[in-house]
């Protein structure tokens, strides 16, 4: 029995070394798959659903009138005239005259995914076909549309994707959120596309078309469904197109203002994800190194052996980590952030445990079941 848990223990180090192979391998090569930003600029509509007023909402808005691009304009989708994010929009309007600008009052639909909705109007009110979605609290360097969209000039690419990183960790709750998405997320992004391709998309951008989305039924067939950005890659990699990860990131401004917050968005994607990849979700224990490498040195048969597999783990752990962050994303390395790396690892070991008491999820102030992919309100079927 020791023996077969030491084997168990040692799947994660497997993990690890794909990762890290998958991670240099995609960064190794971006010179090679970037197409030349140039060679394609067609006009573009920005699509952007906005809920609420994201911090420092002015500068992210603001940066998507600074694109070095040709023929573009920017359309925002907001809950009502009386929001307060409209007096935002409207300075926006005032600075910058010469960009084409439009502001659109509620998505005019009934359904439990509000993003959806918003963006399925934003679609339909679009001047031109190529599309770029992002989200709300997101800023773009000047050079984002044309990166963005050039590869769209390939017939065989249906949709293009981009990582995000944080502008400035503000909290604690803010680092560790970064590490985790260097460490965690991004590691298991990389991983999915070495071994099958990339078959989602992720959320804070996705160029694609119009004539892409209308294969599939568009937002209006995901209205009702949470994980609208996965089931956007994954529809268009079902109708036989590339999604294209570019290494190329996105700025968002960081707003967790307490553990307790990360807490909670975390355990909700990881609910979802319960339900629509129930499978992958499971498998994410083979992944988790900390709660098996602490389980090895307890029945480990010396302390040499013990020590051994605890020094692996942050070894490999520290080396994925530098990989895609400072490797792969050109960002300073720290030690005080690998400290982290333990840290985040208890968390989302503890919030995968937790992901299977939770029977719903709360989504934009509701909360709802999900139920055959669909959003369900609680409070209908409680009734």
């Amino acid at each position: 029995m020791t023996f077969l848990i030491l084997l168990i223990a040692a799947i994660p180090f497997v993990y690890y070394l794909i990762a890290i192979w998958s991670s240099w391998r995609f960064f190794s090569d971006r010179e090679l798959r970037n197409p030349n930003p140039a060679s394609f600029t067609p006009p573009v509509s920005c699509l952007k659903p906005v809920k609420g007023t994201d911090p420092d909402a002015y500068e992210n808005f603001a940066s998507f009138c600074r694109q070095d691009y040709p023929d573009y304009e920017l359309l925002f989708c907001v809950d009502s005239e009386a929001t307060p994010v409209l007096e935002v929009l409207e300075q926006l309007k005032r600075d910058f005259p010469e960009r084409a600008i439009r502001v659109l009052f509620g998505s005019g639909r009934m359904a439990a995914n509000d993003k959806a909705a918003k963006l399925a109007r934003l679609v339909s009110e679009a001047r031109h076909e190529v599309l770029v979605i992002s989200d709300s609290d997101v800023r773009a360097r000047p050079d984002y549309l044309k990166t963005v969209v050039a590869p769209l000039g390939n017939p065989e690419i249906g949709a293009v994707t981009l990582p995000y990183l944080s502008i400035e960790d503000k909290t604690f709750a803010d680092r560790l959120q970064s590490v985790g998405m260097l460490s965690d997320f991004y590691a298991g992004i990389l991983v999915a596309k070495q071994l099958d391709g990339v078959k989602f998309a992720i959320g804070p951008t996705i160029a694609t078309t119009r004539s892409q989305l209308a294969r599939f039924g568009g937002y209006e067939a995901i209205e009702n469904r949470p994980g609208d950005d996965l089931l956007i890659g994954r529809s268009i990699a079902e109708q036989g197109y590339r999604v294209e990860l570019l290494p190329y990131t996105i700025d968002t401004v960081a707003d967790f203002g307490s553990l307790a917050e990360l807490w909670h968005k975390r355990l909700r994607w990881l609910v979802v994800m319960r339900y629509m990849r129930p499978a992958g979700h499971l498998g994410l224990l083979l992944t988790q190194g900390l709660f098996w490498s602490v389980v090895a040195a307890i029945v480990a048969p010396s302390m040499a052996l013990a020590t051994a597999y605890l020094s692996l783990y942050l070894a490999l752990r520290i080396v994925m980590t530098m990989v895609i962050g400072s490797y792969g994303f050109k960002l300073p390395a720290t030690w005080r952030d690998s400290l982290l790396i333990p840290v985040w690892d208890a968390m989302a070991f503890l919030l995968w445990l937790a992901s299977f008491t939770r029977r719903s999820v709360r989504w934009r102030g509701n909360d709802y079941y999900i139920r055959e992919g669909q959003l369900v309100p609680v409070v209908s079927l409680e009734e």
